[in-house]
């Protein structure tokens, strides 16, 4: 099991991004609503390597009600990922399976986004 971050260190009712590449690259995307987390992979669907956010922690829209792709301007729903709007229209983010444990986010398997 591999630990992400502190539960606390993701807002309730916002995003931000984890485990950095070694580029610094954030490669997730973690959402926060009460206390389920949502975890997506940092990549948009209509361009493999297209970061979604626009600047650090900053992967919703205007009313963060969606997350956006910033290279794009898709919206996707935070709840399953689905784009609703924007150039890749009915794909998904890639999820990512977390659990919480003593207060962690933690990944609940990790060999996909550490490879």
């Amino acid at each position: 099991m591999i630990v992400v971050c502190r539960l606390d260190d993701v807002p309730d009712g916002g995003a931000i991004g984890a485990l950095p590449n070694a580029r610094g690259r954030d490669t997730l995307v973690l959402l926060r609503r009460g206390d389920q987390v949502l975890g997506y992979v940092n990549n948009c669907p209509h361009y493999d390597r297209a970061p979604l956010g626009w600047r650090k922690d900053e992967f919703l829209n205007g009313d963060g009600t969606r997350i956006m792709c910033a290279a794009h301007g898709a919206l996707f729903r935070i709840e399953d990922g689905v784009c609703e709007v924007g150039p890749c229209l009915g794909q998904a983010l890639t999820a990512v399976a977390l659990t919480i444990r003593d207060g962690h986010v933690c990944l609940a398997d990790g060999s996909a986004l550490l490879s």
